[in-house]
């Protein structure tokens, strides 16, 4: 999948749309999800035009991937989410559903999350 750079966090990160920041750095900037799953519910996206997980790990410099993999944990902290706990996910291709063709980490946390997946019913 190609790097649309039309895509929403495209976007956000080029100041055509607005976000309710919450952090930014060099390498990432962190907002709140405008339809929230929870009490908490941050969206890290690094600065960089990478699609998936996948594009990030294999292309992204060593200090892209450290001050994102950073950023993550500064925003967890900075929320007060490292001490009762949080969730972490990424999307990666339409089978996981990701909707934005911009590599992104949720943030999930402020209750009890419960199990992240049910098992496979047999």
């Amino acid at each position: 999948m190609a790097y649309d750079n039309e895509n929403i966090f495209a976007k956000i990160l080029r100041g055509e749309i607005p976000c309710d920041k919450v952090y930014e750095s060099q390498h990432a900037l962190a907002f709140n999800d405008i339809a929230p799953q929870a009490p908490v519910h941050v969206l890290v996206i690094p600065k960089g035009p990478y699609v998936s997980s996948d594009d990030f790990s294999a292309n992204a410099s060593e200090a892209e991937i450290a001050g994102f993999v950073r950023a993550v944990g500064d925003v967890a902290r900075e929320l007060g989410l490292a001490d009762p706990g949080y969730r972490i996910l990424a999307n990666h291709g339409p089978d996981s559903g990701q909707e934005v063709s911009h590599f992104h980490i949720h943030i999930f946390g402020g209750q009890n999350l419960g199990r992240m997946i049910k098992p496979p019913e047999q």
